[in-house]
């Protein structure tokens, strides 16, 4: 297997669980509360200056509240374009309260409202709910667009790894129920099909990041006995999808020793084949999520200006020229 060399050093500095790998997912309570409690001893984030932080609550129709964290520049006047921000951990893992620099630096980069979205979590509440959050964050920016200060034709939806799921899943529901289409579509390494049947899937056993292993266990809390059968639905698992059409211009970020790896390229190709306009990347000698294990890689980098320059560009298209190709 050949991994970029800066990718092993990083990968080698990595503390490890019992199994091998960066987590245990036999107990996701326990991970989780090792994650905590991992957060808790690191150094105080320091905000940018740059950069506003506003927790925007949403009520859910159950009565429970959706939060969406708002990164916004201080010096840009509104409206703005925004992203719809969907973090990783394989639908199990994380919220949108984890982290501030990695989002504010986003909203800074793109020149745009980045609204990080704290979607439900598995096993707890098994899927579509955690797509069920992302349509509802949409359209609540769409809806509120006005008092936001953003631009509602210029909303895009982003997600990385289990985020990428909801992401794409969101996008999905969008579509189906008439709401007005994004802007753009990003999916960085995204989990997206339940089946496990692809040759990376069974190719990735052993890099030790997110591992054929790990992706078993979290599909199996994201749909319990559903998991891998007939009948799984499209919102559940993107990757199930047979009509890919009226989705908005995609960009696709896949890392050849990922075990996302070929339903990544598959999922890119459908696009295509339904007409979708496509950004796809394949990156050589990288492993899963590396711009985040690696971020001052050679790779990471050259990723991360290839990412930024297609989400400016379609954030910060006319209205007029949105409209000219549809």
């Amino acid at each position: 297997m050949t991994i970029d060399p800066e990718l092993v050093a990083a990968l080698a500095a990595m503390p490890k669980a019992a199994n091998g790998s960066l987590m245990d997912l036999t107990d996701i309570p326990a991970l989780r509360e090792v994650m905590r409690a991992g957060l808790a001893l690191r150094p105080e984030q320091v905000r940018d200056p740059r950069v506003a932080v506003e927790t925007l609550p949403v009520a859910r129709p159950d009565g429970t509240t959706l939060d969406i964290v708002l990164f916004r520049p201080v010096d840009l006047e509104g409206p703005l374009p925004a992203l719809a921000y969907f973090h990783a951990g394989g639908q199990v893992l994380g919220t949108a309260h984890d982290d501030i620099a990695y989002p504010a630096a986003l909203a800074l980069a793109i020149r745009g409202v980045v609204a990080v979205v704290d979607y439900r979590l598995a096993p707890e509440t098994p899927a579509p709910g955690a797509a069920e959050d992302g349509y509802l964050a949409y359209t609540h920016l769409a809806g509120h667009a006005s008092e936001l200060r953003i631009d509602p034709g210029r909303i895009g939806l982003a997600g990385a790894s289990g985020g990428g799921a909801v992401a794409a899943a969101t996008a999905l529901m969008i579509r189906d129920r008439g709401a007005a289409r994004p802007c753009l579509l990003s999916l960085n390494y995204a989990m997206l099909d339940d089946r496990n049947a692809t040759p990376s899937s069974h190719q990735i056993t052993d890099v030790g990041i997110w591992d054929r292993r790990e992706n078993l266990l979290a599909w199996q809390a994201v749909l319990g006995d559903r998991a891998g059968g007939p009948d799984v639905h499209p919102y559940c698992a993107p990757g199930r999808a047979t009509d890919l059409g009226g989705l908005p211009e995609t960009f696709v970020a896949a890392a050849q020793h990922d075990v996302f790896r070929d339903e990544n390229v598959d999922f890119a190709s459908r696009l295509m084949a339904a007409g979708v306009p496509v950004d796809l990347r394949v990156y050589a000698h990288a492993f899963h999520a590396w711009d985040f294990f690696a971020p001052e890689s050679r790779l990471a980098r050259e990723f991360e200006a290839t990412w930024h320059d297609f989400l400016v560009r379609r954030l910060h298209r006319s209205t007029a020229r949105r409209r000219e190709e549809g």
